[in-house]
């Protein structure tokens, strides 16, 4: 039997997944969407974590703009502020998955092991065996397979290093030496959550760990005219970027990459840093240069930016250094069909519909951010992602 064709498949079941399919779904749109819900946050987020960004920018996105995180956690007799109370990341995992099962329901939890040209658009080849047909592909896998270790950890022993997406229970740590490497939400998190269960942690960062400041209170219409809220934090840059995508994507390349580069770069949330200063050792100003195992411990050589070198031997490293956005690590896409992607930075160059030089081949979340602004590295922006594209899809 030859499988049907369908009008979009959303390869991937995030924020981002999600709110697409429900807005396609409510436009009559035959969408087909494969993954497990919310994966990404579920297995590669260290439980105990509470996101960065506010209440109010941590919803998805339907058709209604009624099933919010405000809503869910009403329902639930969960606590919830807009501003000014963090979202626990058991919270969102649970929103996100009772999202999936109220306005995606039709998700298929399996996998996408193949994706392919096909002469009526593009075959799908899923870890169940079947095989999937549609005209046109959404890729919103999110950033697992983005993850970034720094070049002298690589081929070292997993006992000894790892990247802080492999972790949702740092408790294996407990009366363990550990050093996490890096200055961004991630590295705030993992250091705090290691010390908290009883590891004795070096957080170890090339530039001082710089925490978001915390909420104030109300502010008066000055202080709002001078530095605007939104969904990505205060002031002008960050307004616009949330809410002027599209003229974003107007400006030169030149521009958008380095905005992109620039704006909003690696700091924790504002309530990590009671958890980590004083209580976790700081090592800002340090660049690791290398690493070898001694006996079943590992030695970390780091050099200074005034030029003192520094050795540190621990039971483990953690490598909380981000993720970066390369479309060779999607391993699932054909080499004809990723070569055939125009790129830039190793991201895909999109029109503005997001769509690639591959007719029908469209990428969302993180592999957008150079095309649209830093909006698309946060679950915020699957608001605007997904009602566009499924205005033009539909």
């Amino acid at each position: 039997m030859h499988p049907t064709v369908v009008d979009v498949a959303i390869v991937g079941a995030g924020p981002y997944g999600l709110s697409l399919a429900a807005h396609l779904a409510g436009r009559g749109v035959k969408v087909r969407i494969f993954g497990r819900p919310m994966r990404f946050w579920r297995e590669h987020m260290p439980r105990g974590m509470l996101l960065k960004s506010d209440g109010f920018a941590s919803s998805l996105s339907e058709p209604t703009g009624h099933y919010t995180l405000k809503t869910w956690c009403a329902e639930n007799g969960e606590p919830y502020a807009d501003m000014g109370l963090p979202v626990t990341l058991e919270q969102f995992c649970a929103y996100g998955q009772a999202f999936q099962r109220r306005c995606v329901p039709f998700l298929e939890p399996t996998e996408v092991q193949h994706l392919s040209r096909h002469p009526q658009g593009f075959a799908l080849s899923l870890s169940s065996g079947d095989i999937a047909l549609a005209r046109r592909v959404v890729v919103a896998t999110g950033i697992a397979p983005f993850a970034y270790l720094p070049e002298p950890l690589q081929g070292l022993p997993t006992h000894l290093v790892s990247h802080s997406g492999q972790h949702t229970d740092l408790s294996r740590f407990a009366g363990q030496e550990v050093a996490v490497l890096g200055s961004g939400a991630s590295a705030g998190d993992t250091a705090a959550l290691l010390q908290d269960g009883g590891a004795r942690t070096h957080l170890i960062s090339r530039r001082p760990v710089r925490f978001h400041n915390p909420p104030n209170g109300p502010r008066s219409l000055w202080q709002r005219l001078r530095q605007p809220d939104s969904g990505l934090g205060p002031g002008w840059k960050s307004y616009l970027c949330a809410y002027a995508p599209r003229v974003f994507h107007a400006m030169p390349q030149s521009l958008r990459l380095r905005a992109v580069a620039r704006h909003l770069g690696p700091a924790p949330g504002w309530f990590v840093r009671d958890k980590v200063v004083g209580k976790v050792t700081l090592k800002p100003g340090f660049t690791l240069q290398s690493a070898e195992p001694e006996g079943d411990r590992l030695r970390l050589h780091f050099r200074h930016t005034q030029g003192q070198t520094h050795d540190l031997v621990v039971d483990h490293v953690i490598a909380a250094t981000g993720y970066r956005a390369n479309l060779a690590r999607l391993a699932y896409l054909d080499p004809e069909l990723r070569d055939a992607v125009r790129q830039v930075h190793h991201t895909p160059v999109l029109d503005r519909h997001f769509q690639s030089s591959v007719p029908g081949l469209y990428f969302v979340g993180a592999l957008a951010a150079n095309s649209f602004g830093p909006l698309l590295r946060f679950a915020y922006g699957a608001d605007f992602t997904a009602k566009h594209l499924a205005r033009h899809l539909g």
